[in-house]
């Protein structure tokens, strides 16, 4: 994409100016509706493949789960969360990957200019020429996505196909996707598909579905559509995440003070130096040494 798209660059001020020029860009939004998902991993292998992505095969871990987490070689994972009802066992999967938080704390986090941007659209984009691996996007996204590789030390996560967008194209994990449980779109489109599904599932006699959009980060971009909107944390979804108070502390009021320190600082030596110049002993003061002097010192010390 090109950069007149990008709106927010890491380590920078928030908001670019160039974007004023590409304000027509709509936003997109991917849609995951757990109430249609089979856990067929169609999406995630699709991932796999366009990104040439080779994760290690790992152990058998008690769950059809594989792998258990996501990584930087696994950008995208299918989670099996077991759920009983009564006495019955109900599986709900979670399409997890990359949320592209509206108020990215992985952003907001990062250390290094233009490691990570945001573009106009929505999506938020790592770039790992410029990641230098410092973890602070791992530590703030409260969704535990970003993962730093061991291979080369930088930061890895979902982009959301921004190459395959950039050409008209749908992600790959949508375009794979065999049950409808995944779509593609403008934002608006699929706020209002999502009101829709979540109407009809409620007439169907899931009282508490809904859709998760969690305001704390400001909405995401890729959003849910699940049976029980109140217990997120039975898909493995935190209820209310936010940007962690530590990322805003250290970014809003830290940084911002010591610069003004550094600022300062440099500001009183330079006024030192015109008030008061260097500091130098006269002739006829107490303590005055000459060069001389301090010379034949050192030949006798080192004799």
């Amino acid at each position: 994409m090109a950069s007149q798209d990008i709106i927010r660059r890491s380590a920078t001020s928030d908001i670019t100016p160039s974007a004023q020029a590409r304000s027509h860009v709509q936003q997109v939004a991917k849609l995951f509706d757990a109430t249609k998902c089979t856990g067929c991993k169609a999406c995630q292998v699709a991932c796999s493949e366009w990104n040439d992505l080779r994760d290690e095969v790992g152990t058998f871990q008690g769950s059809y789960q594989n792998p258990m987490q996501l990584s930087a070689e696994s950008w995208n994972i299918m989670q099996f969360n077991e759920v009983m009802e009564g006495n019955k066992l109900r599986w709900q999967f979670t399409h997890t990957s990359c949320m592209h938080c509206a108020d990215p704390a992985c952003l907001k986090a990062c250390s290094t200019a233009g490691a990570i941007i945001q573009h106009a659209n929505g999506v938020v984009d790592f770039d790992s020429d410029k990641c230098i691996g410092c973890g602070y996007c791992t530590t703030a996204c409260p969704f535990d996505v970003p993962k730093i590789s061991p291979k080369d030390n930088k930061a890895y996560k979902c982009t959301l196909c921004s190459d395959r967008l950039a050409v008209g194209l749908e992600p790959s994990c949508v375009k794979t996707c065999t049950t409808g449980a995944l779509r593609f779109g403008s934002r608006e489109d699929m706020l209002f598909y999502s009101d829709k599904r979540v109407a009809e599932l409620k007439e169907r006699g899931y009282p508490n579905a809904g859709l998760y959009n969690p305001e704390g980060v400001g909405g995401t971009g890729m959003m849910m559509i699940l049976h029980d909107l109140t217990k997120p944390e039975t898909y493995n979804m935190p209820a209310n995440p936010v940007v962690p108070e530590a990322t805003i502390l250290r970014q809003d009021w830290l940084k911002p003070l010591g610069t003004a320190g550094l600022l300062a600082t440099v500001a009183f030596a330079c006024l030192h130096k015109l008030t008061v110049g260097r500091n130098i002993v006269e002739e006829d003061q107490p303590g005055y040494r000459s060069a001389d002097q301090d010379k034949n010192d050192q030949e006798e010390a080192s004799k």
